[in-house]
C-alpha cells in the first residue's frame, strides 16, 4: 500500500468521525436546531455512530483515526500499521498529517451544515468544535484524558492490531462507553486531531461571535491522550 492511499484514507475517515461528531454537537447545543436540547448521551451516541462511519470509510489504512491509536501500535511492537505499512517515522508522520487535514475538513464541513443555525447563537461556539473541561483543572484534566485514551487504545490492541480488526461497531460502542463513563471531566476528546484539527477550524473560520480558541487548554487533549497511548500500547504487551 502507498503512503499516498494511507494519507488519503486517513483524511477520510477522520473526515468523516469530525463531520458527524462536530454534527451531533452542533445539533444539541445550537440553537432552533431540532436536536436542540438532546442531553449528554445523545452526543456520547452520536460520536459513537461517527466512530463508526470513521472506521468504514478509512478501513484501506486500518482505520487509525486518531494519532493516539497510530502510537499505540507503534509503542506495541506491532510490525505494521497495516498490510503492506511498515512502522516507520515517515509512515507515522503520513498518519498523523492525515488526521489532522481530515480534522479540520470535517469540522469545517459540519460548520457548512449548520451555518444557519452558528449565526444565531448568542454564546461562544468553541464547545461544538473542541473539548473543554468542566472544572479547570490541567493536571487532572490530562490524567482524564490519559485515563480514557488508554482504555480506548488498550482494548483496541486486546482485540487486535488495528481497529478495523476489532470491528467498526465493537470500536464503536467502545467510544460511547467511554463518553459516558469518563467523558464528563473534560468532553473525552482521547484523540489529539479530534481536538487540535476542529479547534484550528474555530479559530479560522468567520463564525460571528465565536469566542475564544482557549489556546491555552489545547495541549491538554494532546498531551494526555498520547500518554494513555503509550501506557495502552505498552500493556498489550504484557500476556493476559
Amino acid at each position: 500500500m502507498s503512503l499516498w492511499t494511507v494519507f488519503g484514507s486517513e483524511v477520510v475517515g477522520t473526515g468523516i468521525l469530525l463531520l458527524l461528531g462536530i454534527g451531533v454537537v452542533a445539533n444539541v447545543v445550537l440553537p432552533k436546531t431540532l436536536g436542540n436540547g438532546g442531553g449528554w448521551l445523545l452526543i456520547n451516541f452520536g460520536w459513537g455512530i461517527a466512530v463508526f462511519a470513521g472506521v468504514f470509510a478509512g478501513a484501506s489504512s486500518g482505520a487509525h483515526i486518531n494519532p493516539a491509536v497510530t502510537l499505540g501500535l507503534a509503542v506495541s511492537g506491532a510490525d505494521e500499521y497495516a498490510p503492506g505499512v511498515p512502522i516507520t517515522l515517515a509512515s507515522s508522520l503520513v498518519y498523523v498529517i492525515g488526521q489532522l487535514v481530515g480534522a479540520f475538513l470535517g469540522a469545517v464541513i459540519a460548520w457548512v451544515a449548520y451555518r444557519r443555525h452558528y449565526d444565531e447563537a448568542t454564546e461562544p461556539v468553541l464547545g461544538t468544535f473542541s473539548t473543554g473541561p468542566a472544572i479547570a483543572s490541567p493536571v487532572w484534566n490530562v490524567v482524564t484524558e490519559a485515563i480514557g485514551t488508554f482504555v480506548l487504545v488498550y482494548i483496541i490492541l486486546r482485540f487486535g492490531d488495528t481497529p478495523g480488526e476489532l470491528g467498526p461497531l465493537a470500536v464503536a460502542l467502545l467510544v460511547v462507553g467511554i463518553g459516558a463513563s469518563l467523558g464528563g471531566p473534560t468532553g473525552y476528546a482521547i484523540n489529539p486531531a479530534r481536538d487540535l484539527g476542529p479547534r484550528i477550524a474555530h479559530a479560522v473560520l468567520p463564525i460571528r461571535g465565536k469566542g475564544d480558541s482557549n489556546w491555552g487548554y489545547a495541549w491538554v487533549p494532546i498531551v494526555g491522550p498520547l500518554i494513555g497511548a503509550v501506557l495502552g500500547g505498552l500493556l498489550s504487551r504484557v500476556p493476559i
